[in-house]
């Protein structure tokens, strides 16, 4: 399996989360299980089965969030390569199908964010990897899950 690329910071944010459910809300979801087992019989507690799920989501949510970090490598974006898309840089692309421009920025696992004006997308989805390496005046195609895209490449800020 690739390794990905992540900051100090998003592989900080990753830790401090694994380290929030495992020393805070796994033993809060623990006490309440004791305390749900302690009102008696258990096959008609609702209270105990939706905490002993709630553990179960808990720890597979950890488990995820440790498989994602085994993952990642810290990268240091001022080593990365100037003037072709890559980690951490931010690329302004035109859509040749209707020429609106839209604004990326290449991110790691726990960094993405789909909300601001610039896009924070992992490095491993399928437009990064049609993006990554190229540089202004490239024009791609880029097979994403809504169908092929046609972009050219107008601005990379490192």
């Amino acid at each position: 399996m690739d390794r990905h690329p992540i900051t100090q910071e998003g592989y900080d944010k990753l830790r401090e989360e694994i380290r929030y459910l495992e020393s805070e809300k796994m033993p809060e979801i623990a006490q309440a299980i004791a305390d749900a087992r302690a009102e008696g019989d258990l096959k008609e507690n609702t209270e105990y089965h939706a905490q002993r799920e709630a553990q179960g989501m808990t720890q597979a949510k950890i488990n995820q969030l440790k498989t994602k970090l085994a993952n990642c490598y810290i990268a240091d974006k001022s080593t990365m390569p100037k003037g072709v898309v890559t980690f951490g840089t931010t690329v302004t692309v035109k859509d040749l199908s209707d020429g609106l421009e839209e604004k990326y920025e290449f991110v790691g696992p726990g960094e993405e964010d789909y909300t601001g004006e610039i896009m924070k997308i992992l490095t491993s989805s399928p437009l990064a990897e049609g993006l990554l390496n190229k540089k202004v005046g490239d024009q791609v195609e880029v097979n994403v899950p809504s169908g092929m895209l046609k972009l050219e490449i107008i601005k990379i800020d490192d």
